[in-house]
């Protein structure tokens, strides 16, 4: 095999974009189709092992092999704006098409990569360029405003928005690596420094679905993809309700997978069962770029893991369930099953008596959402929502009688509220919850309601304080199987913190109960058959070492003479990438609130890079905060850079964006 740790790709306008080449050796008398990944995360260091793994493993059977930095990150020339601009796209056409006029390759290629690399494999694939035959897109999304860190349900995440605007900022800080780019390392890194895009200002000042939001977003159009796709998703992550919809939508060929693991490769899912992702890939591959009967396409349009009871916790190495086979979506044989909460806390099948107009009134606890974990999880101990006891007491719940027999949920789970609020600004959040015997209750799904988007995520409304009026509020998309002797719970509450930035007044919301309903799509017995073929046992490139060790930790506390709520996340990487070369990164996550004061809501994030190098070292450090008033959502961010112990640049910059009904 061979193996270029760099090769230059000039663009137009003189921009080089720096790859890392795995390929045959003898592809160059012998052309094979090529794969491309193309990411912002740095190739030659933080994703360095990742990348060895998989596409030396693509190149031993048969491919040439391509992780490209995007322009601005890494080793490549220029700036980076931000997410999925214009820029990144015709920049991909371009490598696109230098890829097939190699010697070594046949002029096909496909598209591979999980969160932003799956994103820009479909709105690629959207240009039709003729190069690309096929992508696989996993823990991507379809819509950047629905369904990414920044908003749900027309709220601003403040779990993740920050918390990705200060990591993504640190990434683009970063020196290239001056083996390759010579002497001008340090003016690269200068201009880096310089021009440093102001994410957070940026996703904070679109509070709506706007054309901001728009660029990049398939759902847009999705007749415009026309190359085969395989989609994939996990159930701990946080971009799984995307392939339902690309299924769905979709007409050219495509498959799906949906597994028990969070935001990771399926190879090396947690949690588990993990499952020989790359063989899959490659059947993919093999069919579309070279033509072979794989017997891909003979498989169900979705292969999904059932998942089953386990005690709350917020780690699962192994999710008990089991894999089922769909062969449509909506799946075949669904039937829609509605639930109907009644003012003494129950959940019924049988709709309450008719003219009952029996109301239930709940006040915000700002700290309510404390046990929900992590958005987003990445496989790593204290993430995932533990037991919902303590958020379900800060909720208004309705509970089902045990069941009698099974109740196996598959799809998107949808509340209808008759609400209002005593406020002209609200959310709603809603949980759907397995309640054991022994009273633990497990986070099934959950979803999130701006209010004053009623009418549409483009239009934002005031909301006439007193009026009940409907809201619909649709949950992410589940495969749960609820047991005998368990009980469904519905929980609803007007704050979700960290996740739901909070509005700017505790609200209290007042549900007319007996016209509310909940609405699971529900699979009949023996509706879901077993999957005929069981996935591989999960494979990398021969040689190469597991991914870097990481270290995670939640805390969480209280003040209880200041009523203060603090929720702490701590992470750490460190590996080396070469003798005498390491990389480490360090991030805290600071999120805090004080009872019965919304305004106290406040997000601090700390990122710390460095790296050891050939003649020196290097460290980035990034420090963000996100606070509010009642008019307002303030950001604030500080960072700087040292060579050798020595500080080369700093800058400290900070906006205030009015609040649009957020």
């Amino acid at each position: 095999m061979r193996h270029d740790e760099n090769v230059w790709i000039p663009l137009g306008d003189g921009t080089r974009l720096a790859a890392r080449i795995w390929r045959p050796v003898d592809s160059e008398t012998r052309p094979v189709p090529a794969i491309l990944e193309y990411l912002p995360y740095r190739k030659s260091d933080a994703t360095a092992r990742a990348d060895e793994r998989q596409h030396r493993y693509f190149a031993g059977h048969g491919y040439a092999a391509i992780r490209v930095d995007l322009r601005g990150t890494g080793d490549s020339d220029g700036l980076i704006a931000g997410e999925y601009l214009p820029q990144e796209h015709e920049d991909a056409l371009e490598v696109l098409r230098w890829l097939a006029g190699q010697p070594w390759c046949t002029g096909d290629v496909g598209m591979i990569g999980y969160s932003w690399g799956g994103f820009n494999g479909l709105q690629i694939a959207a240009l039709r360029p003729p190069e690309l035959r096929a992508v696989i897109t996993h823990a991507s999304t379809d819509d950047r405003y629905r369904d990414d860190c920044h908003y749900m349900g027309g709220c601003l995440l403040g779990s993740d928005m920050l918390k990705w605007a200060s990591t993504m900022l640190a990434y683009t800080l970063q020196p290239p690596d001056r083996r390759f780019v010579g002497e001008r390392w340090r003016e690269m890194w200068l201009e880096r420094l310089r021009g440093a895009p102001a994410l957070a200002r940026d996703w904070v000042s679109h509070q709506r679905r706007d054309a901001f939001w728009k660029q990049g977003s398939v759902a847009e159009d999705y007749s415009a993809i026309a190359c085969p796709v395989l989609v994939v998703g996990g159930w701990a992550d946080a971009y799984t309700n995307a392939v339902p919809r690309l299924l769905e939508n979709l007409t050219a060929p495509r498959r799906g997978i949906i597994g028990p693991w969070g935001h990771m490769m399926p190879q090396d899912g947690v949690p588990g069962p993990a499952i020989g992702f790359l063989q899959e890939a490659l059947r993919w591959w093999d069919r579309w770029l070279k033509g072979a009967e794989t017997g891909v396409m003979d498989e169900p349009l979705l292969r999904c893991w059932m998942q089953e009871w386990v005690e709350p916790r917020t780690y699962h190495a192994e999710r008990p369930g089991r894999w089922v086979a769909v062969d449509a979506w909506p799946p075949l044989g669904l039937v829609p099953q509605t639930w109907h909460p009644g003012t003494g806390g129950g959940l019924s099948a049988t709709p309450s008596e008719a003219g009952r107009t029996d109301s239930l009134t709940i006040s915000g606890a700002q700290e309510c959402g404390e046990t929900a974990g992590v958005w987003c999880a990445n496989g790593h101990p204290d993430e995932i929502a533990g037991d919902q006891r303590p958020d379900d007491e800060r909720s208004l719940t309705f509970t089902s009688e045990p069941l009698d027999h099974p109740v196996e949920v598959l799809g998107v789970p949808t509340a209808n509220l008759s609400l209002a609020s005593d406020r002209a600004n609200a959310l709603v959040a809603v949980r759907l919850c397995d309640v054991a015997p022994d009273g633990s209750s497990l986070l099934v799904s959950w979803g999130l309601r701006n209010l004053t988007h009623d009418v549409s995520h483009e239009d934002a409304r005031g909301l006439a304080p007193g009026r009940i009026s409907t809201h619909e509020v649709r949950l992410r998309v589940c495969g749960h199987r609820f047991d005998v002797g368990h009980r469904i719970r519905l929980a609803v509450s007007p704050t979700y913190w960290p996740h739901a930035w909070p509005s700017p007044e505790v609200v209290a919301l007042t549900l007319v109960a007996d016209e509310c309903s909940l609405v699971i799509p529900v699979s009949p017995p023996g509706a879901r058959r077993p999957v005929v073929h069981p996935f591989d046992e999960p494979e990398a490139a021969a040689g190469v070492g597991g991914l870097p060790e990481a270290v995670h930790d939640r805390t969480r506390s209280v003040n209880r003479s200041g009523g203060l709520h603090t929720i702490e996340d701590r992470e750490s990487h460190e590996q080396t990438v070469r003798p005498g070369v390491t990389y480490q990164e360090r991030m805290r996550d600071r999120y805090t609130i004080r009872e019965n004061d919304p305004l106290s809501a406040r997000v601090m994030c700390e990122r710390e890079v460095t790296s050891t190098v050939e003649g020196g070292a290097w460290t980035v450090r990034v420090v963000a905060d996100m606070w509010c008033t009642d008019d307002r959502l303030i950001v604030a961010e500080e960072f700087a850079a040292t060579a050798d112990g020595a500080e080369v640049f700093r800058c400290t910059r900070s906006a205030a964006i009015p609040r649009d009904h957020v």
